[in-house]
């Protein structure tokens, strides 16, 4: 094998085959020509690319690769690991999009001449975008650990000192560095080469920036604990509600190009999400993610364009620093219109001791568990005179006791504006209903606003259950909303309508916004939490809506006793010869699919595990077109009437057979797909014997914390078609039955809650 082979492990190979990664294990048992390890740990092993590639399509298992699968492979299994890999990458595309000309000549001369060249040609291209220090990189040869770099023209980082030459080709560690992103060296670019010149095929398909999001989502899901991310809705949220409000300075509002600041960029995704002509600046303490999400942002904007002199100018790129914000601030001159921020939370040894006279502290030094409150003065330091900035906050900051002086110095001088809740899932940690807090810098002279904006959006009602949609499901295919409901669990739509209509407009709706004068949030706690001071909606719709939810229940009663089944004959356990899912594959019988789409990535709806657990419709998100990694991303297998789908974590014995009006949405993640051919098997009674217990049990395998599913393992009964057909009316009959009992648990829920708050707030008599 040729040294440093692009390695893959075998969650890889299965994801090329399109199976699970059992069936990678029993081919190792059962094939003595299987690739043999060449890399990683006896547990879990790494095989040489090429290699298993030859492998799979020799036994007929791989009519061909992706190319973006086969570049991801390569970026996964890179020798210097997939965040060095990425970093390569998106400098060779920033080359092939900005200079396509120099790209092809390069990629005509041999790896080595190519690894050679590399340097200088990245070097130009990283100046124009992100400025000289990029360009003076390790592989220009210009990287002296004595000299002193300046941010020059590109932003207001002031002087800073040099680190020492790094060969990942990232800035090296400093309390604040100059730069994110330095061309690689030659020798470090030979093993990429291959790699780089897979990237610009599939760039040359769907586009350099398209071709790294797909890349670096890739990155970010296989590796979620690293990273802490703010997702794209939320992202384009945030963004939305730093323009200027109704209302506000009309010079400010039309000014070209603004300023954006991210002071904790993490990935880049907020400033990612802001439209229209703006300067980016970001600092982000990791550098390896500092580097990316430079790279990201400058192949996030158009590249040059021929001007009306015959010249080509480029739009100018964002402005990345590396170090700890709040100890090392890389912007301290900066007066930004605009600053988004989704900080660290709960951080105790964020500086609390050194720097305890900074300037910034205008609202009081923050308590040692205040972390938050300090960046929330960091942004205020470094906004301009009237600039708006929008942070995610957990909630415990609008109301710790610990913070009620900072808070109520926000209150008094008109620099917080407005608190809004989002539902529970909008952002991780996904279990806790996190907050938006806006903030405008007060301007000299000009009175503070005398009131607060409260908003809560967590107890947004979902649309209005549609009876001809079957019962408990909603029209316009989103399942149900409402704390508690996991990740993405409610409607982003109506979310942000809320929460933009109560930031523009600053009017009282019931149990959604308040406007509440400063002087009564001034007491002894200044707790600013939304809950506190909105009214709760009633359940039901209030005492008036509670007839209609009482006569709904009392159909849908009556028509489930008119389902519940009919006494179950005794009979003697039956011994019946069965085949199992994975012969009835290899037969043609039915055929197997694994989703793996999110809601929001497609336009289509997509069927969720939570949507299979309870019976609910589609998940239909607005698809984000600014965080989407790409059209050309894994293709999502759409639903067709008679498919069965199960989830394959949990343990439980759910599987649910899709019909015309679920049909045409996408398989989402951590779900299977059995498609029968109707002519050998009735859905049915598929559906009907994958949810026995003891079926689920054999053919399923237990980790400490959680049971997986193979789908394969699922046994059948080998019975005739008219056969099958007569247990499949059965089950059919018992599905519509637990369906009406899911929607009577609903409707009595609602009139209980219901009859609860009318009693006790007054509404609803007692006699």
């Amino acid at each position: 094998m040729p040294e440093n082979a692009t390695e893959v492990t075998a969650a890889g190979i299965a994801r090329l085959a399109g199976v699970g990664r059992a069936a990678v294990s029993n081919w190792r048992r059962r094939y003595a020509d299987f690739p043999q390890p060449v890399g990683g740990t006896g547990t879990s092993p790494s095989f040489a690319l090429s290699e298993v590639e030859q492998w799979l399509r020799v036994q007929g298992k791989l009519a061909e690769v992706p190319l973006r699968e086969r570049v991801w492979q390569e970026v996964a299994g890179h020798p210097a690991g997939a965040p060095q890999a990425l970093i390569h990458v998106g400098c060779a595309l920033l080359l092939v999009r900005d200079r396509p000309t120099a790209w092809l000549e390069l990629a005509a001369a041999p790896d080595e001449r190519m690894a050679a060249l590399l340097p200088q040609a990245l070097g130009h291209v990283l100046t124009a975008r992100l400025g000289p220090e990029a360009g003076r990189g390790h592989g220009a040869g210009a990287s002296d650990p004595a000299r002193v770099h300046t941010a020059g023209a590109q932003g207001p980082g002031g002087v800073h000192a040099a680190s020492p030459p790094n060969p990942a080709g990232v800035h090296t560690p400093g309390a604040s560095g100059p730069g994110s992103v330095h061309p690689p060296t030659a020798r470090d670019l030979l093993p990429s080469v291959p790699l780089l010149r897979a990237a610009a095929e599939l760039a040359a398909g769907i586009g350099a920036g398209q071709a790294f999001e797909f890349l670096l989502s890739r990155q970010l899901d296989a590796n979620p604990r690293q990273y802490t991310l703010t997702p794209p809705q939320l992202a384009e949220l945030m963004a939305d509600l730093a323009e200027p409000p109704k209302g506000a300075d009309r010079a400010a509002r039309e000014r070209p190009v603004r300023s954006v600041l991210d002071p904790a960029a993490g990935t880049g995704a907020l400033l990612r999400a802001v439209g229209g002509p703006a300067t980016l600046y970001a600092q982000e303490a990791d550098r390896g993610l500092a580097a990316l999400t430079a790279l990201r942002l400058a192949l996030a904007v158009e590249g040059p364009r021929r001007t009306a002199d015959g010249t080509h100018r480029a739009a100018p790129g964002p402005v990345v620093r590396t170090g700890d914000t709040l100890r090392a601030d890389a912007f301290p001159e900066l007066a930004a219109d605009t600053v988004l921020c989704h900080p660290p939370f709960n951080e105790r040894n964020w500086g609390h001791d050194e720097l305890a006279y900074d300037p910034r502290w205008e609202y009081g030094l923050p308590a040692r568990t205040e972390s938050e409150l300090a960046w929330v003065q960091h942004v205020l330091a470094r906004l301009r005179d009237g600039g708006t900035a929008v942070l995610l906050m957990p909630p415990a900051a609008a109301s710790r006791r610990s913070g009620r002086r900072i808070r109520a110095g926000l209150l008094r001088r008109g620099a917080l504006r407005a608190v809004i809740a989002l539902p529970a899932g909008a952002a991780p940690p996904y279990g806790v209903p996190l907050h938006l807090w806006i903030l405008c810098k007060p301007e000299p002279g000009v009175r503070p606003a005398a009131d607060l904006l409260l908003a809560d959006t967590s107890d947004l009602p979902g649309p209005a259950p549609d009876p001809s949609a079957g019962p408990g499901r909603p029209p316009g295919g989103k399942a149900p909303g409402g704390p508690g409901g996991g990740r993405e669990r409610f409607d982003w739509p109506a979310v942000r309508s809320a929460v933009l209509d109560a930031w523009r407009d600053r009017a009282d709706v019931e149990g959604v916004s308040r406007v509440v004068p400063v002087i009564e949030l001034l007491d002894d706690d200044v707790d600013l939490a939304p809950a506190r001071h909105l009214p709760r909606p009633a359940s039901g719709g209030g005492a008036s809506g509670l007839g209609e939810v009482r006569e709904r229940l009392t159909e849908t009663l009556r028509l489930t006793a008119g389902l519940v089944p009919p006494a179950a004959a005794p009979a003697a356990p039956a011994h019946r010869p069965l085949t199992t899912v994975g012969e009835l594959a290899r037969a043609g019988a039915l055929f197997l699919h694994t989703g793996t789409a999110v809601p929001g990535s497609t336009a289509a709806p997509v069927l969720t595990e939570h949507d299979v657990l309870t019976g609910a419709a589609p998940t239909a998100l607005a698809p984000t077109e600014r965080e989407a990694p790409g059209g050309a991303a894994d293709d999502p297998v759409l639903l067709e009437p008679g498919d069965v789908v199960v989830p394959v974590l949990g343990g439980s014995t759910a599987a649910r057979v899709v019909d015309a009006e679920t049909a045409g949405a996408a398989l989402g993640r951590n779900l299977q797909l059995l498609r029968p051919d109707p002519a050998a098997v009735d859905p049915w009674f598929l559906a009907g014997f994958l949810r026995g217990t003891a079926n689920h049990r054999q053919a399923s395998s237990y980790a400490s914390t959680a049971a997986r599913l193979d789908a394969r393992r699922l046994q059948l009964p080998r019975m005739p078609l008219a056969e099958q057909q007569r247990y499949g009316e059965r089950f059919r009959e018992l599905a519509a039955f637990e369906e009406a009992l899911r929607t009577a648990g609903r409707l009595g829920g609602q009139l209980v809650q219901g009859m609860y708050d009318g009693l006790t707030d007054g509404t609803v008599t007692p006699g």
